[in-house]
């Protein structure tokens, strides 16, 4: 049936720029937010390892977080960097297909991971007298294990459906990563099936997720409001800051990008939300749930000062 077409074989990125002094300076920058984000989030997973205070589900799943972040930087930014040295911006066929499936798996096991977060403080705020008994070791670990089982499950049938279409080119896209919008333009024959089934799919993951979010942190505002004492409201609000200001900043450029009508001219705009996505918030989280956690402060300033004994 699609004989007569000829196979794309590799991807041509068009969004990196093309004077090469811009392409130096974004490079010096990518790189050191890549360290970064490395090394930020590798030192959160060490203090909830290293610390036993740290040992329960809470930093359990923060840690998990922090591996994804991780995972996802390396998805994408390597790509980035090499191509922002090369003459030639691509990636292979099979490398772009596989970026793009290892984006969504991570960036959705992200976002159930935040709401499997939210219950977690949902039972901590709202039920605490059966907090220890329910969120058990292995009811943390098997929650983990089902975020990413979950999003392996979610992203199979629109990958599977891929696979067989026929990609015939032009073998351009105006991206700096095989986001499946443009990577979908590459195809030869009508893709408004793929295309539906996939905004379900974004849209059931994000806004699913979200709205349970919404739910648990409802669930804990009165809950927290109904605390007699100030102090008591300052530590439960203090524990769930941190986790509502991601939950925050990923859910708003989720939802603009993979649930909200798409424009004419909004390619440039996801361009740069794409960007900060990939490469900002993954060096912002390990900040954020450093300086807005008191538990995870202070056992930073305990590994620090035992450093410099």
């Amino acid at each position: 049936m699609w004989d007569n077409y000829t196979a794309v074989t590799e991807i041509i990125f068009e969004g990196f720029p093309e004077v090469w002094a811009v392409s130096i300076l974004l490079f010096v920058l990518l790189l050191l937010l890549y360290i970064v984000t490395l090394l930020g989030n590798f030192f959160v997973i060490f203090l909830v390892c290293k610390d036993l205070n740290l040992h329960g589900p809470m930093y359990f799943f923060l840690a998990n977080f922090a591996f994804v972040e991780m995972a996802l930087a390396f998805v994408i930014t390597p790509n980035v960097l090499s191509n922002l040295l090369s003459m030639k911006k691509g990636i292979s066929f099979a490398g772009c297909f596989a970026q793009s499936y290892c984006f969504f798996l991570q960036a959705t096991t992200d976002l159930i991971l935040i709401a499997t977060m939210s219950y977690d403080r949902y039972l901590a705020i709202c039920h605490p007298l059966h907090y220890t008994t329910t969120m058990t070791g292995v009811r943390c670990v098997l929650l983990v294990l089902g975020s990413w089982f979950g999003a392996f499950l979610s992203l199979n049938t629109s990958l599977i459906l891929k696979l067989q279409l026929p990609f015939c080119g032009p073998n351009k896209i105006n991206h700096f990563f095989c986001d499946s919008a443009p990577l979908m333009e590459l195809v030869c024959i009508e893709t408004k099936f793929i295309q539906i089934l996939d905004f379900l799919l974004f849209s059931a993951v994000i806004l699913g997720t979200l709205i349970y979010c919404i739910f648990s942190y409802t669930c804990i505002l009165l809950t927290i409001f109904r605390i007699p004492s100030a102090s008591g409201r300052q530590k439960a609000f203090s524990t769930c800051s941190s986790h509502f200001t991601i939950m925050t900043i990923v859910y708003s450029s989720s939802i603009f990008m993979y649930v909200s009508p798409r424009h004419r001219n909004s390619v440039d705009i996801n361009k740069v939300i794409s960007a900060v996505n990939i490469f900002i918030v993954p060096v912002a989280n390990p900040f954020i749930f450093t300086l807005r956690n008191k538990q995870v402060k202070d056992a930073m300033f305990k590994v620090i000062k035992k450093f410099n004994q």
